[in-house]
């Protein structure tokens, strides 16, 4: 890792930073290593785990659950160290990124390419490297953020921000979606440390948020729950992310057994992505017209409808799935950028700007990581249950498989959008 400490850079009030496009690459660089972790943790490792080295998919599920749990409640905490990292000032910030990454590093590759055999020991192994690495990106997922909502600034500019953060972090999964079919694991390891460390590097030049000074001892981790909007914003975060979570978990199984199309995963997979990463503007600026809530409720009536039609696919059909996963790739882009603009400008108007931003981001972190949790600890041992396997042929475990990665997302986005809609589109007005 760098050996030497970020230069102090002149620092402005809240809501100055001007983030054009040097700026906005300086801070969401970061984004992009991080992409690696996400995809092959949330999608290539359960896959891996299942077909390489035989780990029955409901054990395997309840260890992930474990390890997604354990590192959720390790989120608030770390959020807790972020508010008196940042309150001190962003080069104690950075070195704390910096250690962070380095054990990220090291708990990915670990994850990977284990050393031991048999069930037992690969279990063993997955549960302690999973602790590891899900520890190393909670730390610098948590304190990047927490960074960028300290930039402030209105609603644009504060969907600005996100949106080069979750941009060049959907370029990340773009590579990653590809890079393990194409190159293996082992470049694919390697690209990710060499983007990690230019992600660092990058965060050193990037705009910085004034030190708060007085505010260097961190407020109560419960404060966040004291806010009525993020309480509600919280609820329909969680209802959604599980509907995103699920398909997420899916999708390798879908392609494989159900499209039976494993060659064609680079263009699913590369087609879904890039999508999210194209439209991530045009949400921007469908957020100047509608506003932030109401362009997240667009969003989620086009994955309603995408996901209805994926379940009338079946063998063969490659252009359509190419088109649901493009589809569903734009909504991914409003995902990504929306709601975590809207919790910065929450945090603003609650009066808790740059004293509570880890605090906030912390249990946001908890609710996402929750999301993965659920989707994975429900869903697999379930489809075990109705008979899946993967490369199972059955009608019935491949019907189990289409309701578990169409339907039931449907449903848990309609959920979402009712509760976006009754919880905080609603109460625009409400400043709390």
């Amino acid at each position: 890792m760098p050996s030497i400490a970020p230069t102090p850079r002149p620092t402005q009030a809240a809501g100055d930073h001007a983030v054009g496009w040097r700026p906005g690459v300086r801070y969401g660089a970061l984004g992009l290593p991080l992409a690696f972790v996400a995809l092959p943790l949330y999608v290539v490792l359960p896959n891996h785990y299942a077909s390489e080295f035989g780990i029955p998919l409901a054990t395997l599920g309840a260890v992930l659950l474990g390890a997604r749990a354990l590192d959720a409640v390790a989120d608030p905490l770390i959020g807790r160290a972020a508010d008196r990292l940042l309150a001190r000032g962003a080069p104690r910030a950075w070195w704390a990124i910096a250690a962070a990454a380095a054990v990220l590093v090291v708990g990915f590759t670990a994850l990977f390419f284990p050393p031991v055999e048999g069930e037992s020991a690969l279990l063993i192994w997955c549960a302690a490297t999973l602790v590891v690495t899900y520890l190393g990106y909670s730390v610098v997922t948590v304190i990047h953020q927490s960074w960028g909502a300290r930039l402030g600034g209105d609603a644009p500019q504060r969907a600005r921000i996100v949106a080069w953060r979750e941009g060049l972090a959907l370029a990340g999964v773009l590579v990653a979606s590809v890079l393990p079919s194409l190159a293996g694991l082992t470049a694919t390891t390697a690209v990710f440390a060499v983007t990690l460390l230019a992600g660092v590097l990058c965060l050193r030049a990037a705009p910085q948020p004034a030190a708060s000074g007085d505010r260097a001892n961190p407020v109560s981790m419960l404060l966040p729950f004291t806010t009525p909007t993020f309480r509600r914003l919280l609820v329909v975060y969680l209802v959604n992310g599980i509907a995103s979570a699920v398909p997420a978990t899916l999708v390798l199984f879908f392609i494989r057994d159900r499209l039976q199309a494993p060659s064609y995963e680079p263009l699913f997979l590369a087609s879904y992505f890039a999508a999210g990463g194209l439209s991530i503007p045009l949400w921007v600026r469908a957020v100047r017209r509608v506003g932030l809530e109401r362009a997240w409720l667009v969003s989620m009536g086009l994955a309603i409808a995408v996901f209805g039609w994926a379940a009338l696919l079946g063998t063969g059909d490659v252009m359509a799935f190419t088109a649901v996963c493009t589809l569903s790739g734009i909504a991914l882009g409003a995902d990504l950028t929306l709601p975590s603009a809207i919790l910065a400008g929450m945090i603003q108007r609650a009066g808790h700007g740059e004293q509570a931003e880890g605090a906030y981001f912390g249990w946001w972190n908890f609710a996402t990581k929750l999301n993965l949790a659920v989707a994975a600890g429900v869903a697999l041992p379930t489809l075990a249950w109705f008979g899946y396997a993967p490369g199972s042929r059955n009608p019935q475990a491949l019907t189990a498989l289409t309701a578990a990665y169409c339907l039931l997302p449907c449903l848990l986005k309609l959920g979402a959008a009712t509760l976006l809609h009754t919880l905080l589109i609603r109460n625009l007005r409400d400043p709390r």
